[in-house]
């Protein structure tokens, strides 16, 4: 859950200094290992072998033991300056954590793509810290407690919370405080159980099943399995601010850097964007929290989203567009409310595809909105026969009636049919 706080100036100095303690740490950890690791390789080439090597401290444990060995000499201003000691320790565990997924993505165990050795943080990057457990908590409705910087308001209630943190249903597991735009925000990472939440909201055991096409100009092609066709527009938040983002980067490159007018510009930069990814966030979590909860069974496309953002073409509209994030949260929210996402295999040709036949059209370029079937003559809408073949593939791939998925199903068991 994330909370926007209401600092006054003192609280946003202490929290800016949090922020930097954080970011001196990261750098620390990421010098000492480099250095050390360095030292190592010296040694091996000297023919120094097990104990005599030096150790390289990897874990975010080592990692503490040498920021606290080093502190007094190197940072004595940590001390005086009464910051909390919990941000550095965080901020060992993050280093930890960048440099495992780095060696695991090294030696091929870690999933996804290829992950590059941590890089030096700098004041250009965003401002952030993080606290341990429930370091960080909340202080009724509408104030929370930062170990370090103190009680801060927050601009939205928190009955949500702190109903469920009374009532045990909730813990909270730690906390990240973030500033973009100059406005600040803190994140709870929680444990719920939402148990009695999603059994009340729950997709009802007759919802239907839909098949869902992704574009650029219509956002979501959604065909249920009665027939029922569902046009979602694409907000494109990016290119409808495009002009106003535009004047306001001519704006801050006409100002000399660093003057009181160029931090000005910047800061409205800033607000452009982060307005526009909040349009996109709030339009995505509106449409996939609808169709988790009416819908029964959901067919999706897998698309190749970084091979489409190579085309100059197309990357920004397909990057403005956020169609992995999407799939990602249906990914979830189904698995909460009871329905299911069923992903097509990547090659699966939903657009070329006629329906009725089966014949593929190989000829189809992205122009071509409507086609004709050479084999049966059928005139075809492309998006609404993508959006229906992939509710049939779909509906091909499990047996009705004794529910035997091909383990795409969230959270569903994979049965075998012994019976038949």
């Amino acid at each position: 859950m994330r909370y926007e706080l209401a600092p006054d100036l003192q609280q946003r100095e202490s929290m800016g200094s949090h922020a930097g303690l954080s970011r001196v740490v990261e750098n620390f950890c990421l010098e000492t290992v480099q250095k050390k690791w360095a030292q190592r390789k010296a040694e091996e080439s000297y023919g120094f072998t097990g104990d005599q090597l030096t150790q390289v401290p990897w874990t975010a444990p080592a990692l503490e033991r040498e920021w606290r060995a080093a502190h007094p000499e190197r940072f004595p201003w940590f001390g005086a300056a009464k910051l909390s000691s919990r941000v550095p320790k965080e901020a060992c565990r993050v280093r930890a954590a960048g440099f495992s997924n780095f060696l695991k993505s090294r030696s091929g165990k870690l999933v996804g793509a290829r992950v590059g050795f941590p890089k030096w943080r700098t004041r250009k990057h965003e401002n952030r810290f993080r606290y341990d457990a429930d370091r960080a908590k909340p202080l009724g409705t509408r104030a929370v407690w930062l170990p370090g910087v103190g009680t801060i308001a927050t601009r939205e209630d928190m009955a949500w919370l702190t109903d469920r943190l009374v009532d045990g249903t909730a813990r909270i597991l730690g906390a990240t405080v973030r500033e973009r735009s100059g406005r600040w925000w803190v994140s709870f990472q929680l444990e719920v159980d939402r148990a009695e939440l999603n059994e009340r909201r729950r997709v009802p055991g007759n919802a239907p099943q839909s098949g869902i096409d992704l574009g650029l100009k219509t956002f979501a092609t959604i065909r249920d399995g009665d027939g029922n066709v569902e046009e979602i527009p694409a907000p494109k938040p990016l290119r409808r601010a495009l002009r106003t983002l535009r004047r306001a980067n001519q704006k801050l490159a006409r100002c000399q850097e660093g003057s009181k007018n160029w931090h000005k510009a910047k800061a409205r930069v800033a607000e452009l964007h982060l307005r526009i990814s909040a349009r996109r966030t709030d339009f995505l979590h509106k449409l996939t929290t609808r169709l988790a909860r009416t819908k029964s069974a959901i067919a999706v496309e897998t698309l190749n989203v970084r091979g489409m953002a190579v085309n100059r073409r197309l990357a920004r509209a397909v990057t403005d567009a956020g169609f992995a994030e999407f799939v990602r949260q249906l990914e979830y929210k189904t698995a909460w409310y009871g329905s299911r996402l069923w992903k097509a295999d990547r090659w699966f040709a939903s657009s070329k595809t006629c329906r009725p036949c089966g014949r593929i059209h190989h000829g189809l370029v992205l122009a071509d909105r409507v086609w004709t079937c050479a084999g049966c003559g059928v005139l075809h809408d492309r998006d609404h026969n993508a959006a229906g073949n992939l509710l049939d593939a779909m509906l091909s791939d499990f047996a009705l009636g004794d529910v035997v998925f091909a383990g795409k199903f969230p959270g569903d068991v994979k049965r075998l049919a012994e019976t038949k």
